[in-house]
């Protein structure tokens, strides 16, 4: 037993022994290790690759600041510019038969019409007991006027002459009320009621919609409502796939007490005549106008922290790593990108290649570059 511990003791001691002296071809193999690692070489946008099998190459662009206008996207729906329910003000039975629904009817167009009645016959007796009234009043001022009428029986018989034109205003009123006309230029979204229908007073003739201009509604967070002004521009999406333009005609001074959002209506340009209202519709609104930076979506990266940013050269060609914020993109199959903020003055951006190359390394600049 106390043989075999000396032999395992004698054999660790030599392990120990083998590796700490150092030997001519640990020596020469880091030589040539430090020989064969690989340059960095930035190269601009456009220019060739190095086919140098030593050289790895990543590529850069020089970017400078832009007017940026910021866009705030807010979810909403199309809403007509207003939408009444006609409603009779006098009793009676519908005797011409109403206007159908989807007609486009004009301001003053008779929706429906109801039967007249005695109403003529109460208008022809309140003429009449104006005209009595007008000639005993005119004779009693003549009398005054003589000394022989007091001035009590005429302010009584002037009395009876207003009570009597009151009559004949009301008398005519009733009879223009027989016919319910349309308040204003739109389409007839609903109609209640059929020729011989009975209508009360406050019956719904008809509903009228204007949709000249058609509005689109939405609601504005807290935090971006600061940013929009009344005039704004506007482009929307509808859900049927169809792109509309309008301008912010209206901000809400009070927030929705359960969303704490704000209301916004915009109206959109005369030329979209066949909106319909209840389509749901995603709005770009325009807000503030910033400097800001237009990238491509590609040279994006991350930190050790989980940032997002872009590497960037610095005027001794060392890398950096800059954290930006995302505030817009642009759709444009051709040459898409993203706009960002965060970076300062002008900028050599890493396009290509960011993820072989960290902060704090220097990089060959193969290009003359004001830096």
């Amino acid at each position: 037993m106390r043989k075999q511990q000396l032999v395992a003791g004698a054999f660790f001691v030599g392990l120990v022994v083998w590796m700490a002296v150092p030997r001519d071809s640990q020596i020469n193999n880091g030589q040539a290790a430090d020989a064969s690692v690989t340059r960095i070489a930035v190269l601009r946008e456009g220019t060739a690759m190095s086919e140098s099998p030593g050289v790895m190459t990543v590529r850069a662009e020089r970017i400078a600041s832009q007017a940026y206008v910021e866009k705030i996207r807010v979810r909403g729906r199309t809403q007509a510019f207003r939408h009444v329910e006609v409603r009779a003000e006098e009793p009676g039975r519908i005797v011409r038969e109403p206007i159908p629904r989807g007609a486009r009817v004009k301001q003053g167009d008779i929706l429906c019409e109801i039967a007249v009645d005695n109403r003529q016959a109460n208008l022809q007796e309140s003429l009449s007991r104006e005209e009595q009234a007008q000639f005993e009043y005119a004779a009693a001022l003549d009398l005054q006027e003589k000394g022989l009428q007091s001035d009590v029986i005429v302010a009584q018989l002037n009395a009876s002459l207003e009570a009597s034109k009151a009559a004949v205003a009301r008398a005519e009123l009733a009879l223009r009320n027989t016919k319910i006309i349309a308040p204003f230029d739109g389409v007839v979204e609903t109609r209640t009621v059929e020729m011989g229908d009975l209508l009360n007073i406050g019956s719904v003739c008809a509903s009228v919609l204007d949709d000249s201009p058609m509005l689109l509604i939405g609601l504005v967070p807290e935090q971006d409502v600061s940013g929009l002004v009344v005039g704004a521009a506007v482009n929307g999406q509808l859900l049927t796939g169809e792109t509309v333009k309008g301008t912010v005609r209206y901000i809400a001074r009070a927030a929705d007490p359960v969303s704490r959002s704000y209301r916004i209506e915009i109206a959109v340009d005369d030329e979209y005549t066949d909106l319909r209202e209840g389509i749901t519709v995603e709005l770009m609104v325009e807000a503030n106008e910033i400097n800001a930076y237009r990238i491509p979506s590609s040279s994006l990266t991350l930190d050790d922290g989980g940032s997002v940013g872009v590497k960037v050269l610095n005027n001794n060609n060392e890398v950096e790593f800059q954290r930006v914020q995302i505030i817009g993109d642009e759709t444009n199959q051709l040459d898409p990108g993203i706009w960002v903020t965060g970076l300062v003055s002008d900028v050599t951006l890493i396009t290509v290649g960011q993820e072989i190359v960290f902060p704090g390394q220097t990089v060959e600049v193969n290009f003359d570059w004001d830096l």
